[in-house]
């Protein structure tokens, strides 16, 4: 793992700001419908079940697919590019590395085809001590998760 960056200590009322206003846009409904659809109902367990959502314009969760993604990749590219602090973003936004963590185990293959998926979210990881510790914790409760969907 490449060196970590080092986190500001103090968040700036600025930093506080955004970080309201993206709570506040994942509150709007259509983004709360997205995101439910995301964490709880969309479990592809292959590339091609992956992509057979991702890829496919004509399937009815496509789009909320594509929202869901590209709100927590611009968050991500927010902090990456030091418009807010990387430990009050992570403090209070844990749904980006949950959705890293779910596709994890396909990763692999989604980049095969789609090399750029999730991109701005790994690089959090990889450069913010605190995106790393959240993420690893996160990727340790999805194991089980994992386990409990496939008795279903």
């Amino acid at each position: 793992m490449e060196s970590m960056q080092m986190e500001r200590m103090l968040a700036t009322p600025a930093d506080a700001e955004i970080v309201l206003r993206l709570y506040e846009l994942r509150t709007e409904s259509v983004m709360r419908q997205a995101r439910a659809w995301m964490t709880g109902e969309f479990w592809p367990a292959t590339a091609e079940e992956f992509f057979a959502v991702a890829m496919n314009p004509a399937e009815p969760h496509n789009p909320w697919f594509r929202q869901v993604i590209t709100y927590w990749e611009m968050a991500a590219a927010m902090v990456l590019h030091g418009a807010v602090s990387a430990e009050l973003f992570v403090d209070c936004n844990g749904e980006g590395f949950f959705l890293l963590a779910k596709f994890a185990p396909i990763l692999d293959d989604i980049r095969a085809k789609n090399p750029t998926f999730m991109v701005k979210t790994a690089e959090l990881v990889r450069r913010f001590s605190a995106a790393s510790q959240r993420y690893e914790a996160v990727l340790k409760t999805m194991e089980a998760r994992r386990k409990t969907l496939a008795t279903r």
